[in-house]
């Protein structure tokens, strides 16, 4: 069983923190970069009071899981996932960092959100209600909340510091990065998308859409950020699944719904949430892990709630 502890932030002159994310935190490790998942959870926009305990060690496994799935299509920025091979200044907090965090390539990253989608939902939907399209993609008439598509689109999007992702057009997409950049994208999106929605659904999981992030080392594109976690990912139960309807999902939707239903008007002051929405949390993100990989290695903590 993976053992770790919970996650504050790190001060270390040789790993400067250079980058704060709404729930990963980036530190220099030379040319490298040591990514650390947290147990940091947004909702509506902003980070809330309470972390979701281990949250950022079962995304972490889950990501590393489908990297090495998809290793097959295109390479990755994983240096090690071993603790132990990180900068000699990071070994003191070896037991925060177990299992939550990764030693990386440094890439230059590409300015857009690579998102493809399986079945209409979220934002895909509430387009299409309006003019029966996505991002510019012309779909059938009469699909619903939860429709599938007939095949996979290709829907990019911009990338924003704080708020929502924008959607565009693939052409708006190729002004930002080139025409044959964004051909490559598209494709190998799509290609990692297929590969592992075929596997999930042998684990009684459909993944409806998903966003991925790429970046380019010596002139050759890789795959970076995270893949397929339920934090970039709408995960839906099989057995829960009908057209129409919001499925129950593998993330913070009782994050959302307890939010809705306490009437909060999405500004400051952030609630607190109570210890049932947080462990049922942490069980929907353990549970999307366990299903995904067949492996019961990871355990939450009683101490952690």
């Amino acid at each position: 069983m993976l053992k770790t502890m919970l996650y504050n932030e790190i001060s270390v002159k040789e790993c400067p923190l250079v980058k704060k994310g709404k729930v990963r935190d980036i530190y220099k490790a030379g040319d490298n970069l040591i990514l650390v998942a947290t147990d940091r959870i947004s909702a509506f926009d902003y980070i809330l009071p309470n972390p979701i305990p281990f949250k950022g060690v079962i995304l972490t496994q889950i990501s590393n899981f489908w990297f090495d799935f998809v290793r097959d299509i295109i390479p990755n920025h994983i240096i090690s996932t071993d603790v132990h091979s990180f900068p000699q200044a990071m070994h003191t907090f070896k037991n925060m960092l177990q299992g939550r965090s990764i030693l990386v390539k440094k890439a230059s990253v590409f300015p857009i959100e690579c998102v493809v989608r399986g079945y209409l939902a979220g934002s895909g939907y509430k387009e299409y209600k309006k003019n029966n399209s996505v991002c510019g993609i012309k779909l059938p008439p009469g699909m619903d909340n939860g429709s599938k598509l007939p095949e996979p689109i290709f829907t990019p999007a911009t990338k924003a510091e704080e708020g929502h992702d924008e959607n565009i057009t693939a052409k708006q997409a190729a002004d930002i990065i080139g025409q044959d950049n964004l051909a490559y994208l598209q494709d190998v999106s799509i290609q990692i998308y297929s590969k592992a929605q075929k596997y999930a659904l042998t684990k009684g999981i459909i993944i409806a859409d998903t966003k991925f992030e790429f970046g380019v080392i010596d002139d050759k594109i890789i795959l970076i950020d995270e893949v397929l976690t339920p934090d970039s990912s709408r995960f839906w139960p099989v057995e829960h699944y009908t057209v129409g309807n919001n499925p129950v999902s593998f993330d913070k939707q009782f994050v959302r719904d307890y939010l809705e239903l306490i009437d909060w008007d999405k500004n400051p002051p952030v609630p607190k949430l109570p210890v049932n929405i947080i462990r049922k949390t942490a069980e929907k993100y353990l549970e999307a892990y366990t299903w995904l990989t067949g492996k019961k290695d990871l355990s939450l903590p009683e101490e952690f709630f």
